[in-house]
């Protein structure tokens, strides 16, 4: 067995990756503090092909020396907008036909893998705050709320854990129905 070079990978360049069709969700980071979390969704929004990153409240913005650290050039190929406040970017996607989920232990919450994604149907995910989650008033203007379920002493994941177990869910079950 022999690991590949990056040139065998065959991955598309900034310009291929801009003009390629795109996963149709878009990650809403709701006052995400840390930096590193940010660099790494969108390192992971760039693997998934995903269209785009709501950067909302304090949540940093590109450029940023510790957003690139984890983002490794993600942040020059994923779309990007940032919202004051997160109902605002929820507001936009709504207007677009946007389902918005998310992703938060809650009373009605579904369990991520028991979703399963309409063919053509566009989605936002909403992942919150390190300590407090997604807060109560965004989930207020949500759609519906998927949970990852977890049974160890720890009531949550990482952000950045989270959106990758998340987007690998989604993209595996929107591959088999090929988009």
């Amino acid at each position: 067995m022999r690991k590949l070079t990056n040139k065998e990978l065959g991955r598309k360049s900034i310009t291929d990756f801009k003009r390629a069709e795109k996963l149709p969700i878009v990650i809403i980071l709701d006052n995400v503090r840390s930096l590193h979390n940010i660099g790494s969704v969108f390192r992971t929004s760039d693997a998934f092909l995903l269209e785009g990153i709501y950067l909302c409240g304090i949540s940093a913005r590109p450029p940023h020396r510790d957003i690139q650290k984890t983002a490794l050039g993600a942040t020059e190929t994923v779309s990007w907008e940032y919202f004051d406040e997160t109902i605002k970017g929820i507001a936009q996607l709504k207007n677009q036909d946007y389902e918005i989920l998310a992703i938060e232990q809650t009373e009605d919450s579904m369990a991520l893998h028991d979703f399963i994604p309409q063919k053509k149907k566009k989605y936002a995910l909403v992942f919150g705050h390190e300590v407090k989650g997604v807060s109560q008033e965004v989930i207020d203007y949500c759609d519906g709320c998927l949970e990852i379920p977890q049974i160890g002493t720890k009531h949550s994941l990482n952000i950045s854990v989270s959106v990758g177990i998340t987007i690998w869910d989604l993209y595996g079950k929107l591959i088999k129905q090929n988009l």
